[in-house]
């Protein structure tokens, strides 16, 4: 039953986009900004706004089947009311500007927060809501302020990534209609290869030295020792050097002389593409926790030896973007 009804989803679809193609270019990226007007918003009545408009319906037969002027005013009353809600809340939506879309870093398989940010132009704009998938949020934006939405998504591979449709809706005031648009933000988000749980030990160091100039000339008490600072790790505390001199000492490994890690995609040869990419991941952020500098070696690039986060995020990002499986995940 569920796989005929997709069927006839998508074909009627199929259909739409042929005979109405107003009714479905939305589905299409747009570059930002995005602007709802009247010719993007739709509306239609609630469950309770089709009762409440059935109720009026008996409420006029019944007055006018006595006679009564007072019950026929009444009646008139309400379904005015119910009128003005229906353009109170088109006012809501319409005019409203999605203006930017940005996200924290991102993992595949993790949920990540993406905002949005609307601009509500010189009008209060009271019980708006948004809608990916199955998160659903409420908000409400001041004029002229500006303001960030927040969507959580969870993306299950790594590669660029397009949220989408998301819808923005209203039933303000009264619940009696829903007034609803699409936004679909031609924007892509890079998501980082998730890393391996539980990953192996580094590998052993590579043949790759740096640091050889800042040493030169220094004696081996000294040579690599700095002042302790709060974040440093205290296995890095040279205990015997810091009671000589009556100050915490630690040893530097941004700038002792040794030999930087090798990670290399060659060297898993066990491992599936994905299985390398997750383990590599790994690698890279355990040697950016430890402070040890390192490379990346893939087979079209060799990133590195570097340390810090900017060479992280080249690392992880050359790492998403490999060739393989599920590289580029749209929702068009």
């Amino acid at each position: 039953m569920p796989s005929t009804f997709a069927s006839w989803r998508l074909r009627a679809l199929a259909l739409a986009e042929r005979r109405l193609p107003a009714l479905t270019r939305l589905r299409r990226p747009e570059a930002l900004p995005v602007r709802l007007d009247r010719r993007r918003i739709y509306v239609l009545p609630t469950p309770f706004g089709l009762v409440f408009a059935a109720l009026l319906f008996v409420m006029l037969v019944g007055a006018l089947n006595y006679g009564n002027n007072p019950a026929v005013l009444f009646t008139c009353l309400l379904g005015s009311v119910a009128a003005a809600s229906l353009f109170a809340g088109f006012r809501v939506a319409s005019g409203l500007v999605l203006a930017r879309v940005h996200a924290a870093e991102a993992y595949a398989g993790e949920p990540f927060v993406v905002n949005l940010r609307f601009d509500p132009a010189a009008r209060d704009r009271a019980s708006l809501r948004l809608r990916h998938g199955a998160f659903e949020t409420a908000f409400a934006l001041h004029a002229n302020q500006p303001s960030d939405v927040s969507v959580v998504v969870e993306t299950p591979h790594r590669g660029w990534y397009r949220p989408g449709r998301i819808r923005v809706w209203t039933d303000y005031p009264l619940g009696l209609f829903q007034v609803w648009s699409w936004v679909n933000p031609d924007v892509d988000i890079l998501v980082y290869p998730s890393p391996e749980r539980a990953a192996p030990p580094l590998p052993v160091s590579g043949d790759t030295r740096i640091g050889e100039q800042a040493h030169a000339g220094a004696s081996e008490e000294h040579a690599g020792l700095r002042d302790y600072r709060p974040s440093d790790p205290p296995r890095l505390i040279a205990w015997k050097a810091s009671v000589r001199h009556d100050s915490l000492l630690v040893r530097d490994v941004e700038h002792r002389s040794g030999e930087a890690l090798a990670l290399d995609h060659a060297s898993l040869r066990g491992l599936d593409e994905e299985a390398r990419i997750r383990r590599l991941a790994a690698w890279a952020m355990a040697a950016e926790r430890l402070q040890r500098a390192y490379s990346l070696r893939l087979p079209h690039e060799t990133l590195g030896p570097a340390l810090g986060a900017d060479h992280l995020r080249a690392c992880l990002r050359a790492l998403a973007l490999m060739p393989g499986r599920a590289a580029v995940d749209r929702d068009d």
